[in-house]
């Protein structure tokens, strides 16, 4: 018997387009997105909640996935939850140019009949929102009642309050920033790494498994700087064991996500400044960061606060005592759900 305080089983839906214009002018035959939903759309449709995902996650934000694993934020969304889906129809899209079921470098590129790889068009953080604005469209959702999600995904809450200022009442971008840093920098890494993986070939690795044990370890790096020693720790008490199932983990993850993915999505977010459209925004603000997050450090907050306050927003600010850095808005979400539901109980 599935808990009353679940979503249950999930379902992972699908919507297409052709011909979507990216801000670049370069045009994608085809658009294909994936997402999930949770509760019910109100007759006005007006109840709608969109929340985004991270940089290497998913669509999967809540309930249990076909192989039994819950969200990234289950512990949020759900009948009584803080996003409360006997009130709010959730949706969870997984952005353009990632790997779980979207349009991204590893999908057919129409005219070559091979995969994108390295020539996916370049395209922009308000691309990805922009297309999900589209999905919304399609169901009838002309109006949010937030937009919320951590690191990449409150990349994307910013995004939507400066692109489309008038669709929500409320954004809640947690763990991340509203202005990408270091620029092409990243990308030029992640370049320079993958150059030197076996198998790699220029970017045009697909069908060569040598890759995979290299975006094993490169997933392994990238979990502990997130956190996820100490998420861990109670479940595994020995290092070893801990340390095995960090493996395990990363390469189920290798599995799935396409390198070229990486270094698209890292493109996408240099583009990203929506602190020089600060005075677009007319949603309430909850921005929320974890005390031991080493990407989003709260050092950031108070001129992020203060740039929010000078352009007249509503914004509030919340910090989550967590020893489990970035990947506490979803580990340790019992020590934010009730600043949570109280910021959308006043909205």
């Amino acid at each position: 018997m599935e808990n009353q305080n679940s979503v249950g089983r999930v379902e992972v839906k699908s919507f297409s387009a052709t011909n979507f214009r990216l801000e670049s002018g370069e045009i994608l035959p085809e658009l294909r997105l994936v997402y999930e939903t949770y509760g019910e759309l109100a007759r006005d449709a007006r109840n709608a909640f969109l929340v985004t995902h991270g940089y290497t996650s998913s669509q999967h934000a809540a309930g249990l996935d076909a192989n039994g694993e819950a969200g990234w934020w289950d512990g949020l969304i759900g009948p009584g939850k803080a996003i409360d889906t006997r009130r709010y129809f959730v949706m969870s899209s997984n952005m353009l140019g990632s790997s779980f079921g979207s349009t991204s470098p590893a999908t057919i590129n129409p005219k070559t009949g091979k995969p994108y790889g390295p020539d996916f068009p370049d395209y922009s953080v308000r691309d990805i929102v922009t297309a999900q604005r589209a999905i919304l469209d399609a169901l009838g959702v002309k109006h949010l009642v937030a937009v919320a999600g951590p690191s990449f995904g409150g990349y994307q809450a910013f995004q939507w309050a400066v692109t489309f200022p008038d669709a929500m009442n409320a954004i809640v971008p947690t763990v991340t920033a509203p202005k990408a840093t270091n620029g092409l920098r990243l990308v030029t890494e992640l370049q320079a790494r993958f150059a030197e993986a076996p198998g790699w070939n220029g970017g045009h690795h697909y069908g060569d498994a040598r890759i995979l044990g290299f975006m094993t370890e490169l997933r392994v790096t990238t979990l502990k700087r997130y956190g996820i020693e100490a998420e861990l720790a109670a479940r595994y008490p020995d290092p070893g064991k801990r340390e095995a199932a960090i493996t395990q983990l990363a390469e189920a993850w290798a599995k799935i996500f396409d390198p070229n993915s990486l270094i698209a999505l890292a493109r996408a977010r240099t583009h990203l400044d929506t602190e020089s459209e600060f005075e677009k925004i007319r949603a309430k603000v909850l921005y929320v960061l974890s005390r031991t997050d080493k990407i989003f450090p709260p050092s950031i907050a108070p001129p992020v606060m203060a740039k929010l306050k000078g352009a007249g927003v509503d914004a509030a600010y919340f910090e989550i005592d967590s020893e489990k850095g970035h990947l506490a808005s979803g580990a340790d979400w019992e020590k934010w759900d009730g600043v949570l539901r109280d910021f959308l109980a006043h909205l």
